[in-house]
């Protein structure tokens, strides 16, 4: 029993007991109640803080620790570059942020379209993805989609927002904080539509809402965003069928047609153009409008070869392939792939493949039954243009204009992309025919010219780029390539034909290459964010495989 008592009073009382800041039975602190008492990490009385710690100590550095050689610290020790994102505009600041890492992103600039009770995310996110699909919609890349939504998503308060953007589907998502619950919200692009004169109001609307001087609340951009949707086409339906034959007609004199050939020319792209709607009126895809709107065209010139009037027909089925080739679509394409939007750009490419292939199906339809017919098409007659050099300057104008009408252009950016169109050609035909240059240099560095200047005119103005690039390209397509290929298909000389439609791919290419290298030349002139890091550009990491 008295052994049970003694194991009774060894036993600790309490919790405290355990603590290792109890002083044993017996001692008495040396400190008073009322003085200060020293951190837990200060060094003992006494000791000397020049000796250093003996080994084993928690305060002593591993043997194998050298300060010479220990590694870098995270943050350099001239800082960060500062990013002055103010100077420039809302494009070039979001597209910096987009290729930063979200661990360095700048510090969010001051918001004023935030009320009292914080952004309304869902609200915000809607407006967002509703903008986004507008800008997709009109044929916009990929990267600019994404930079509009985080221009609009940090506007209203959204700093921690990543948008997604593929060929049919957008996405952003919002983290409030590193624990709280993420939102996310999607959208599909299921129509598409070529409007540049909306796509240039929804850049406008972007922005005023990215502007610090500038109040635009959420009921407005609403507001404003509803009124873009409703807007009618600045032209009429008359004038876009109009404008579609005097593009082909243009075309075919500036591959050497005269007067009988221009009218022709002018006749089958109207009725192509109409056939075309008309099948659109009945639901069909656009592979068979396109298929419907080549056959006009081809139609026509066979029969004028039949006829045995001493005139280029195949300059009328040449101009009708201008009219009909997806030039638009093929940039796009390649600007997604350059710029790491992989998916997007694949998508994008399988599309001009089948449009592609829709046009070849409806001018080798017409040419299988003119040979039937003993008509005698003269391959040869295709490449032998004769060089008119003020006469092509004119219809390359003129080509360029109406290619303009028909992408629904504001009136104000017509006349800027018909300068430069004739620039590009201008700059092709003494390259090419005066130079002596291939066919595919020449069109590249041409094409340079017209996303150069194209950018810096939409950067001048505060606007997207394709308005001022894409009806520029017009004379620089590859339609007299792909009509000859197609041609010599037709009189079952394959390897020859499909050697020309590769001569016409490789045209298309170096056409949305050079716009794309010209674009992104154009840096070279513009004040951009963080200039002093733009060596060390973040995008150039993404395919070296660190």
């Amino acid at each position: 029993m008295a052994e049970a008592d003694g194991a009774e009073d060894r036993k600790p009382q309490s919790d405290e007991a355990h603590s290792a800041f109890t002083p044993p039975p017996g001692m008495e602190p040396e400190v008073s109640e009322e003085d200060q008492p020293t951190s837990e990490f200060a060094r003992p009385a006494g000791a000397d803080p020049v000796q250093p710690e003996p080994e084993g100590s928690a305060f002593a550095a591993p043997a194998t620790y050298r300060a010479a050689q220990s590694p870098p610290a995270y943050t350099p020790g001239q800082g960060f570059p500062v990013v002055l994102l103010k100077e420039s505009p809302w494009q070039d600041r979001m597209r910096t942020m987009l290729r930063m890492p979200v661990d360095i992103r700048p510090v969010p600039e001051p918001v004023q379209k935030l009320s009292e009770t914080g952004p309304a995310v869902g609200r915000v996110l809607d407006l967002t993805l509703r903008i986004g699909e507008l800008l997709l919609a009109g044929g916009e890349g990929a990267e600019d989609v994404e930079a509009a939504m985080f221009a609009v998503a940090r506007s209203y308060g959204l700093d921690r927002c990543e948008p997604t953007v593929t060929f049919t589907m957008l996405s952003i998502t919002h983290h409030p904080s590193l624990v709280g619950d993420p939102v996310s919200a999607s959208r599909t692009v299921r129509r598409r539509g070529t409007d540049y004169n909306r796509l240039a109001a929804v850049f406008r609307l972007v922005d005023d809402i990215s502007a610090h001087e500038i109040d635009v609340s959420l009921e407005e951009a609403y507001r404003r965003l509803a009124e873009i949707r409703r807007n009618r086409h600045p032209y009429p339906g008359w004038m876009l069928t109009a404008s579609a034959g005097l593009l082909a007609g243009a075309a075919s004199t500036l591959v050497g047609g005269g007067v009988l050939v221009f009218f022709a020319a002018v006749i089958g792209a109207i009725l192509g153009d109409r056939l075309a709607w008309l099948c659109a009126g009945r639901g069909l895809p656009e592979f068979y409008q396109f298929v419907v709107a080549a056959m006009p065209p081809a139609a026509i010139g066979v029969a004028l070869n039949m006829t045995g009037i001493d005139v280029k027909a195949s300059a009328v089925i040449t101009g009708g392939l201008f009219a009909l080739l997806p030039g638009r679509a093929l940039v796009a394409a390649v600007q997604d792939g350059l710029t790491g939007y992989y998916i997007t750009a694949s998508a994008r490419l399988l599309e001009v493949m089948y449009l592609f292939i829709g046009i070849i199906m409806g001018v080798l339809v017409v040419l299988y039954v003119g040979l039937q017919f003993d008509a005698s098409p003269r391959p040869e007659e295709v490449l032998q243009i004769q060089q008119r050099p003020l006469i092509q300057i004119a219809a390359s104008m003129v080509l360029v204009f109406t290619f303009a009408i028909l992408l629904q252009q504001e009136r104000s950016t017509v006349w800027i992309v018909t300068l430069n169109g004739a620039v590009a050609w201008v700059t092709f035909g003494a390259l090419h025919y005066a130079g002596g240059i291939p066919p595919v240099p020449s069109t590249a560095i041409a094409a340079g010219l017209v996303g150069l200047f194209g950018q810096l005119f939409s950067r001048y103005r505060f606007a997207s780029a394709l308005p001022y690039v894409t009806a520029a390209i017009g004379p620089l397509l590859p339609g007299s390539a792909t009509y000859y290929g197609l041609l010599l298909i037709a009189e079952n000389r394959l390897n020859e034909g499909l050697g020309s439609l590769v001569n016409a791919a490789a045209i298309a290419l170096a056409i949305a290459i050079g716009v794309n290298l010209g674009s992104e030349a154009s840096r070279l002139f513009m004040r951009i964010p963080g200039a002093a890091s733009a060596a060390k550009r973040r995008a150039a990491k993404r395919t070296r495989g660190f």
